[in-house]
Protein backbone atom coordinates (compact mmCIF):
# COMPACT_ATOMS: atom_id res chain seq x y z
CA UNK A 1 0.00 0.00 0.00
CA UNK A 2 1.03 3.31 -1.01
CA UNK A 3 2.17 5.43 1.93
CA UNK A 4 3.51 9.16 3.19
CA UNK A 5 7.65 8.56 4.14
CA UNK A 6 8.05 9.68 7.08
CA UNK A 7 11.90 11.64 7.70
CA UNK A 8 12.37 10.62 11.19
CA UNK A 9 10.69 8.54 13.82
CA UNK A 10 7.64 9.92 15.62
CA UNK A 11 7.60 8.07 18.78
CA UNK A 12 4.81 8.03 20.89
CA UNK A 13 6.18 10.30 23.61
CA UNK A 14 9.16 11.96 24.05
CA UNK A 15 9.95 13.48 27.51
CA UNK A 16 13.38 14.61 26.06
CA UNK A 17 11.90 17.34 24.35
CA UNK A 18 9.31 18.15 27.35
CA UNK A 19 12.66 17.85 29.64
CA UNK A 20 15.25 20.05 27.72
CA UNK A 21 13.42 23.57 28.01
CA UNK A 22 12.93 23.33 31.97
CA UNK A 23 16.64 21.05 32.33
CA UNK A 24 18.31 24.20 34.37
CA UNK A 25 15.33 24.72 36.94
CA UNK A 26 14.69 21.54 37.58
CA UNK A 27 18.39 20.54 38.46
CA UNK A 28 18.41 23.22 40.46
CA UNK A 29 15.73 21.97 42.48
CA UNK A 30 17.09 18.52 42.51
CA UNK A 31 20.34 20.03 43.51
CA UNK A 32 18.75 22.08 46.46
CA UNK A 33 17.52 19.19 48.17
CA UNK A 34 20.70 16.60 47.41
CA UNK A 35 22.45 19.55 48.87
CA UNK A 36 19.88 19.69 52.22
CA UNK A 37 20.15 16.06 52.36
CA UNK A 38 16.48 15.73 53.44
CA UNK A 39 14.82 13.51 51.34
CA UNK A 40 11.42 12.12 53.38
CA UNK A 41 8.45 14.43 53.55
CA UNK A 42 9.13 18.12 54.48
CA UNK A 43 8.42 21.75 53.11
CA UNK A 44 9.11 20.32 49.58
CA UNK A 45 6.08 17.76 49.34
CA UNK A 46 4.03 19.93 51.90
CA UNK A 47 4.17 23.22 49.15
CA UNK A 48 3.29 21.06 46.27
CA UNK A 49 0.29 19.62 48.06
CA UNK A 50 -0.72 23.09 48.65
CA UNK A 51 -0.26 23.53 45.11
CA UNK A 52 -1.52 20.94 43.39
CA UNK A 53 -4.74 21.24 45.87
CA UNK A 54 -5.29 25.01 45.15
CA UNK A 55 -4.41 23.11 40.99
CA UNK A 56 -7.63 20.55 41.57
CA UNK A 57 -9.68 23.13 43.01
CA UNK A 58 -9.47 20.73 45.99
CA UNK A 59 -9.45 21.70 49.70
CA UNK A 60 -6.23 19.13 50.83
CA UNK A 61 -4.19 17.30 48.43
CA UNK A 62 -1.50 14.45 49.97
CA UNK A 63 1.29 13.37 48.60
CA UNK A 64 1.85 9.29 48.19
CA UNK A 65 4.02 6.89 46.35
CA UNK A 66 2.06 5.88 43.29
CA UNK A 67 -1.47 6.21 41.69
CA UNK A 68 -1.74 3.01 42.85
CA UNK A 69 -0.98 3.51 46.35
CA UNK A 70 -3.83 6.73 46.44
CA UNK A 71 -6.61 4.31 45.21
CA UNK A 72 -5.54 1.86 47.76
CA UNK A 73 -5.02 4.62 50.19
CA UNK A 74 -8.51 6.06 49.13
CA UNK A 75 -10.47 2.55 49.96
CA UNK A 76 -8.71 2.25 53.66
CA UNK A 77 -9.63 5.67 55.03
CA UNK A 78 -13.09 4.51 54.02
CA UNK A 79 -12.35 1.05 55.77
CA UNK A 80 -13.33 -1.11 53.15
CA UNK A 81 -11.78 -4.95 53.24
CA UNK A 82 -13.22 -7.93 53.13
CA UNK A 83 -17.30 -8.82 52.51
CA UNK A 84 -17.32 -5.22 50.32
CA UNK A 85 -17.94 -4.63 47.09
CA UNK A 86 -16.59 -1.52 45.03
CA UNK A 87 -17.46 -0.79 42.19
CA UNK A 88 -15.84 0.21 39.31
CA UNK A 89 -14.75 -0.23 35.22
CA UNK A 90 -13.35 -3.42 33.33
CA UNK A 91 -11.67 -1.19 30.68
CA UNK A 92 -9.11 0.73 32.97
CA UNK A 93 -5.40 -0.16 33.78
CA UNK A 94 -5.27 -3.09 36.04
CA UNK A 95 -4.40 -0.80 38.88
CA UNK A 96 -7.76 0.13 39.53
CA UNK A 97 -9.20 -3.47 40.13
CA UNK A 98 -5.63 -4.10 42.01
CA UNK A 99 -6.48 -1.75 44.29
CA UNK A 100 -9.84 -3.25 45.02
CA UNK A 101 -8.48 -6.84 45.57
CA UNK A 102 -5.22 -5.52 47.57
CA UNK A 103 -7.84 -4.16 50.40
CA UNK A 104 -9.62 -7.80 50.37
CA UNK A 105 -12.70 -6.40 48.78
CA UNK A 106 -14.77 -7.89 45.56
CA UNK A 107 -14.89 -5.58 42.67
CA UNK A 108 -17.99 -5.38 40.83
CA UNK A 109 -17.81 -4.05 37.40
CA UNK A 110 -20.27 -1.42 35.11
CA UNK A 111 -19.73 -1.61 31.52
CA UNK A 112 -18.10 1.73 29.86
CA UNK A 113 -19.88 4.03 26.95
CA UNK A 114 -18.87 3.16 23.47
CA UNK A 115 -17.92 7.16 22.94
CA UNK A 116 -16.36 8.13 25.73
CA UNK A 117 -15.38 5.19 27.26
CA UNK A 118 -16.11 6.21 30.89
CA UNK A 119 -18.39 4.51 33.20
CA UNK A 120 -22.07 3.76 31.51
CA UNK A 121 -24.36 5.86 33.93
CA UNK A 122 -27.42 4.14 32.44
CA UNK A 123 -26.44 0.65 34.13
CA UNK A 124 -25.19 1.99 37.39
CA UNK A 125 -29.03 2.26 39.05
CA UNK A 126 -29.49 -1.53 38.47
CA UNK A 127 -25.68 -2.63 39.21
CA UNK A 128 -26.30 -1.45 42.79
CA UNK A 129 -29.66 -2.80 43.19
CA UNK A 130 -28.08 -6.15 42.71
CA UNK A 131 -25.30 -5.35 44.97
CA UNK A 132 -25.95 -4.27 48.10
CA UNK A 133 -22.99 -5.09 49.29
CA UNK A 134 -21.25 -2.04 47.44
CA UNK A 135 -19.35 0.13 50.00
CA UNK A 136 -17.41 2.78 47.23
CA UNK A 137 -17.51 3.38 43.31
CA UNK A 138 -14.94 4.16 41.73
CA UNK A 139 -15.33 5.92 37.99
CA UNK A 140 -12.36 6.21 36.04
CA UNK A 141 -11.77 9.39 34.25
CA UNK A 142 -10.30 7.63 31.20
CA UNK A 143 -7.53 9.42 28.73
CA UNK A 144 -7.85 12.58 30.44
CA UNK A 145 -11.55 13.21 30.09
CA UNK A 146 -14.40 12.86 33.05
CA UNK A 147 -16.87 10.81 33.81
CA UNK A 148 -20.38 11.79 34.17
CA UNK A 149 -19.72 12.58 38.14
CA UNK A 150 -23.76 14.34 38.61
CA UNK A 151 -25.03 10.96 37.57
CA UNK A 152 -22.63 8.82 39.25
CA UNK A 153 -23.52 10.75 42.60
CA UNK A 154 -27.07 10.75 42.17
CA UNK A 155 -27.36 6.82 41.76
CA UNK A 156 -24.70 6.51 44.64
CA UNK A 157 -26.81 8.91 46.97
CA UNK A 158 -25.12 8.03 50.56
CA UNK A 159 -22.01 5.99 48.79
CA UNK A 160 -18.84 7.45 48.70
CA UNK A 161 -17.60 8.09 45.09
CA UNK A 162 -13.71 7.88 44.54
CA UNK A 163 -12.61 9.47 41.56
CA UNK A 164 -9.47 7.71 39.35
CA UNK A 165 -8.42 10.41 38.30
CA UNK A 166 -4.71 8.82 37.31
CA UNK A 167 -4.81 10.29 33.90
CA UNK A 168 -6.68 13.63 34.35
CA UNK A 169 -4.64 16.20 36.14
CA UNK A 170 -6.79 19.50 35.32
CA UNK A 171 -9.35 17.82 33.66
CA UNK A 172 -12.77 19.06 34.34
CA UNK A 173 -16.71 18.27 34.42
CA UNK A 174 -18.59 20.94 33.93
CA UNK A 175 -15.95 23.50 34.56
CA UNK A 176 -15.06 21.56 38.25
CA UNK A 177 -11.45 19.64 37.99
CA UNK A 178 -10.81 16.23 38.37
CA UNK A 179 -10.01 15.45 42.04
CA UNK A 180 -12.47 17.97 43.63
CA UNK A 181 -16.07 16.38 42.74
CA UNK A 182 -16.03 12.73 44.82
CA UNK A 183 -14.87 11.89 48.60
CA UNK A 184 -11.40 11.64 47.31
CA UNK A 185 -9.98 11.96 43.80
CA UNK A 186 -6.82 9.74 42.77
CA UNK A 187 -3.51 10.91 41.37
CA UNK A 188 -0.36 9.24 39.55
CA UNK A 189 2.69 10.94 38.42
CA UNK A 190 3.96 8.47 36.69
CA UNK A 191 6.45 9.92 34.33
CA UNK A 192 4.10 9.33 31.29
CA UNK A 193 1.21 11.23 32.71
CA UNK A 194 0.84 15.00 31.56
CA UNK A 195 2.45 15.89 35.03
CA UNK A 196 4.94 13.48 35.62
CA UNK A 197 7.94 12.74 37.85
CA UNK A 198 11.21 11.11 37.39
CA UNK A 199 9.74 7.74 38.82
CA UNK A 200 7.16 6.78 40.87
CA UNK A 201 4.71 9.55 42.79
CA UNK A 202 1.14 9.82 43.23
CA UNK A 203 -1.57 11.88 45.39
CA UNK A 204 -5.13 12.18 46.62
CA UNK A 205 -7.52 14.80 47.25
CA UNK A 206 -10.18 15.44 49.13
CA UNK A 207 -12.15 18.59 50.66
CA UNK A 208 -13.36 16.06 53.79
CA UNK A 209 -10.69 17.27 56.53
CA UNK A 210 -11.08 14.54 58.71
CA UNK A 211 -10.55 12.07 55.28
CA UNK A 212 -7.17 14.31 54.80
CA UNK A 213 -6.23 13.72 58.46
CA UNK A 214 -6.82 9.97 57.95
CA UNK A 215 -4.72 9.87 54.49
CA UNK A 216 -1.81 11.12 55.87
CA UNK A 217 -1.40 9.05 58.71
CA UNK A 218 -2.06 5.68 56.97
CA UNK A 219 1.07 6.82 54.09
CA UNK A 220 2.95 6.84 57.10
CA UNK A 221 2.32 3.62 58.40
CA UNK A 222 -0.79 4.92 59.98
CA UNK A 223 0.89 7.04 62.54
CA UNK A 224 -0.66 9.54 64.53
CA UNK A 225 2.27 10.78 66.18
CA UNK A 226 5.62 9.15 66.11
CA UNK A 227 5.57 5.27 66.89
CA UNK A 228 2.42 5.52 67.83
CA UNK A 229 -0.09 3.87 65.09
CA UNK A 230 -4.02 4.48 65.08
CA UNK A 231 -4.55 2.09 61.84
CA UNK A 232 -2.27 -0.35 59.89
CA UNK A 233 -1.83 2.02 57.13
CA UNK A 234 1.02 1.71 54.53
CA UNK A 235 4.49 2.90 53.87
CA UNK A 236 3.70 5.04 50.82
CA UNK A 237 5.06 8.65 51.26
CA UNK A 238 6.00 11.11 47.78
CA UNK A 239 10.14 11.52 47.72
CA UNK A 240 11.14 14.86 48.92
CA UNK A 241 12.85 14.62 45.02
CA UNK A 242 9.90 13.90 43.36
CA UNK A 243 7.80 16.49 44.92
CA UNK A 244 10.87 19.47 44.33
CA UNK A 245 10.45 18.40 40.17
CA UNK A 246 6.48 18.41 40.59
CA UNK A 247 6.98 22.19 41.55
CA UNK A 248 8.14 23.03 38.38
CA UNK A 249 6.88 21.15 36.09
CA UNK A 250 2.94 21.79 37.54
CA UNK A 251 3.60 25.75 36.31
CA UNK A 252 4.10 24.40 32.64
CA UNK A 253 1.00 21.88 32.75
CA UNK A 254 -1.33 23.75 31.68
CA UNK A 255 0.63 25.06 28.73
CA UNK A 256 1.41 21.30 27.97
CA UNK A 257 -1.82 20.44 27.98
CA UNK A 258 -3.04 23.03 25.53
CA UNK A 259 -0.15 21.35 23.34
CA UNK A 260 -2.19 18.04 23.53
CA UNK A 261 -5.74 19.93 22.73
CA UNK A 262 -4.28 21.54 20.12
CA UNK A 263 -2.79 17.85 18.45
CA UNK A 264 -5.89 16.74 19.28
CA UNK A 265 -8.02 19.18 16.66
CA UNK A 266 -5.29 18.69 13.79
CA UNK A 267 -5.55 15.32 14.21
CA UNK A 268 -9.49 16.03 13.97
CA UNK A 269 -8.84 17.96 10.62
CA UNK A 270 -6.87 15.51 9.20
CA UNK A 271 -8.86 11.60 10.36
CA UNK A 272 -12.32 12.78 8.96
CA UNK A 273 -13.63 9.16 8.80
CA UNK A 274 -11.85 7.40 11.65
CA UNK A 275 -13.76 6.64 14.78
CA UNK A 276 -12.11 9.76 16.94
CA UNK A 277 -12.78 10.46 20.98
CA UNK A 278 -15.09 13.32 20.91
CA UNK A 279 -15.66 14.92 24.67
CA UNK A 280 -19.75 14.54 25.98
CA UNK A 281 -20.50 18.18 26.60
CA UNK A 282 -20.19 17.80 30.56
CA UNK A 283 -16.29 17.14 29.78
CA UNK A 284 -15.33 21.00 29.42
CA UNK A 285 -11.76 20.59 29.60
CA UNK A 286 -10.38 17.01 28.15
CA UNK A 287 -6.30 17.14 28.65
CA UNK A 288 -5.40 14.01 26.44
CA UNK A 289 -3.23 12.32 28.46
CA UNK A 290 -3.86 9.85 25.36
CA UNK A 291 -5.91 10.36 22.02
CA UNK A 292 -7.65 7.14 21.15
CA UNK A 293 -8.87 6.11 17.96
CA UNK A 294 -11.00 2.95 17.34
CA UNK A 295 -10.18 0.83 14.13
CA UNK A 296 -11.39 -2.60 12.61
CA UNK A 297 -8.10 -3.66 12.10
CA UNK A 298 -5.93 -2.51 14.98
CA UNK A 299 -3.76 -4.83 15.50
CA UNK A 300 -2.70 -4.72 11.38
CA UNK A 301 -2.86 -0.76 11.78
CA UNK A 302 -0.56 -0.67 14.92
CA UNK A 303 2.06 -3.07 13.13
CA UNK A 304 2.50 -1.09 9.60
CA UNK A 305 2.43 2.61 11.49
CA UNK A 306 5.59 0.91 13.47
CA UNK A 307 7.16 0.20 9.76
CA UNK A 308 6.44 3.22 9.25
CA UNK A 309 8.64 4.86 12.26
CA UNK A 310 5.52 5.89 14.17
CA UNK A 311 5.11 4.81 18.13
CA UNK A 312 1.47 3.56 19.03
CA UNK A 313 0.11 2.14 22.13
CA UNK A 314 -2.58 -0.67 22.99
CA UNK A 315 -4.80 1.11 26.06
CA UNK A 316 -6.02 -2.15 26.90
CA UNK A 317 -5.94 -4.89 25.29
CA UNK A 318 -7.28 -7.03 27.99
CA UNK A 319 -10.73 -6.11 30.32
CA UNK A 320 -9.64 -6.36 33.93
CA UNK A 321 -12.77 -8.91 34.24
CA UNK A 322 -10.78 -11.13 32.09
CA UNK A 323 -7.32 -10.64 33.58
CA UNK A 324 -5.91 -14.05 35.31
CA UNK A 325 -5.30 -12.43 38.40
CA UNK A 326 -9.61 -12.00 38.95
CA UNK A 327 -10.49 -15.24 37.35
CA UNK A 328 -11.44 -16.69 40.54
CA UNK A 329 -14.49 -14.74 40.84
CA UNK A 330 -16.14 -16.12 37.79
CA UNK A 331 -16.35 -13.38 34.90
CA UNK A 332 -16.86 -14.73 31.83
CA UNK A 333 -15.91 -13.24 28.04
CA UNK A 334 -19.42 -11.34 26.72
CA UNK A 335 -20.34 -10.11 30.28
CA UNK A 336 -19.32 -6.92 29.26
CA UNK A 337 -19.22 -6.19 25.27
CA UNK A 338 -18.31 -2.57 24.98
CA UNK A 339 -14.79 -3.05 26.96
CA UNK A 340 -14.63 -6.00 25.13
CA UNK A 341 -14.33 -4.24 21.42
CA UNK A 342 -12.60 -1.53 22.66
CA UNK A 343 -9.61 -3.77 24.15
CA UNK A 344 -10.16 -5.06 20.28
CA UNK A 345 -10.34 -1.59 18.34
CA UNK A 346 -8.65 0.98 20.30
CA UNK A 347 -4.94 2.31 19.60
CA UNK A 348 -3.09 5.65 21.29
CA UNK A 349 -1.62 8.10 18.98
CA UNK A 350 1.58 10.12 19.50
CA UNK A 351 -0.34 13.82 21.42
CA UNK A 352 2.31 15.14 23.33
CA UNK A 353 2.62 18.83 23.72
CA UNK A 354 6.00 19.06 21.78
CA UNK A 355 4.62 16.78 18.41
CA UNK A 356 5.10 18.99 15.48
CA UNK A 357 2.21 19.74 13.47
CA UNK A 358 4.07 18.42 10.32
CA UNK A 359 4.39 14.74 12.34
CA UNK A 360 0.49 14.72 13.73
CA UNK A 361 0.10 15.72 9.83
CA UNK A 362 2.03 12.70 8.72
CA UNK A 363 0.75 10.23 11.31
CA UNK A 364 -2.80 11.27 10.15
CA UNK A 365 -1.71 11.24 6.41
CA UNK A 366 -0.15 7.29 7.14
CA UNK A 367 -3.72 6.05 8.78
CA UNK A 368 -5.99 7.64 6.10
CA UNK A 369 -3.26 5.56 3.80
CA UNK A 370 -4.07 2.51 5.36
Amino acid sequence: MASPVTTRAIPLLDLRRQFDPIRDEVMCEVERVIESQRFILGEDVERFERNFAAYCGAAHAIGCASGTDALELALLALDIGPSDEVLTVPYSFFATAGAILAVGAKPVFVDVEPDTFNLDVTKLEAALAAHPNVKAILPVHLYGACADMDAILAAAGSIPVIEDAAQSHGAEYKGRRAGSIGKNGCFSFFPTKNLGAFGDGGALTTNDESIAKKLRALRVHGSIAKYIHQWPGKNSRLDTLQAAVLNVKLRYLDAWSEGRQRNAGLYRQHLANVILPHPAPYQTRHIYNQFVIRVPKRDELKAWLAEQGVGTEIYYPCPLHLQPALANFGFKEGAFPISEQLSRETLALPIFAEATEEEIQTVAELIVSF
